[in-house]
C-alpha cells in the first residue's frame, strides 16, 4: 500500500505553502506501510515560535483554499514550538529547530520512503536561518548584511580579522 493520491496532494500544497514562509529541512515521508491512522507526514522547521505559528497558518490556509481540506485536530498553537495539524490523510509536524533536533523525527520515519515535493520545498533542506518579521513573512536581508559588513569593517580596522 503507498499514501492515496488525495495524500500526496495534501502533501504536496503543505510543502509549498510552508516553503513560501520560509520553512527549514521540509521533507515528507509516506508511512502508509507501517501506520494505519495516516498515509504521510510532513516535517518542516522554523528558528522561532512565531514563525512556526506563521507556516502552520500558512498551510492551513493553503489547504483549505486550494484542496478543500480542514484539520480535524490541531494541537500545539499555544507554545508554538511544535504545532501538529492533522488531516486524517496527511499529518503536519512544525516544530522549532530546537525540538526538531531534540525529537528526531526523521529517525523514527527513515525506512519509509520520501514523497516528491516541489522543487522550493527541496531547496529548504540545510538552509540557512532566514530572516522574518513577527508575522514570519521574509524580510530584506540588506539591514542584516550592512550591519554584518559594519562590525567586519571594524574587525579589520582593529586587526581581530585577518
Amino acid at each position: 500500500m503507498t499514501a492515496t493520491d488525495r495524500a500526496v496532494e495534501l502533501i504536496t500544497t503543505a510543502a509549498q505553502a510552508a516553503a513560501d514562509k520560509l520553512a527549514h529541512d521540509v521533507i515528507a515521508y509516506d508511512v502508509s506501510e507501517v501506520l494505519a491512522i495516516t498515509d504521510a507526514f510532513l516535517l518542516a522547521s522554523a528558528p522561532n515560535d512565531r514563525q512556526v505559528k506563521a507556516i502552520s497558518d500558512e498551510i492551513e490556509e493553503r489547504l483549505l483554499k486550494e484542496r478543500g481540506a480542514k484539520p480535524v485536530r490541531r494541537e500545539g498553537e499555544r507554545e508554538g514550538r511544535w504545532i501538529l495539524l492533522d488531516y486524517i490523510d496527511i499529518v503536519v509536524h512544525v516544530q522549532h529547530s530546537e525540538e526538531r533536533s531534540f525529537y528526531a523525527l526523521e529517525r523514527l520515519w527513515k525506512d519509509c520512503p520520501e514523497l516528491k515535493l516541489p522543487e522550493d520545498a527541496v531547496a529548504t533542506r540545510n538552509r540557512p536561518e532566514a530572516r522574518t518579521d513577527a508575522a514570519g513573512n521574509a524580510v530584506e536581508a540588506t539591514e542584516a548584511t550592512e550591519a554584518g559588513n559594519a562590525a567586519k569593517a571594524v574587525e579589520v580596522a582593529d586587526g581581530s580579522l585577518s
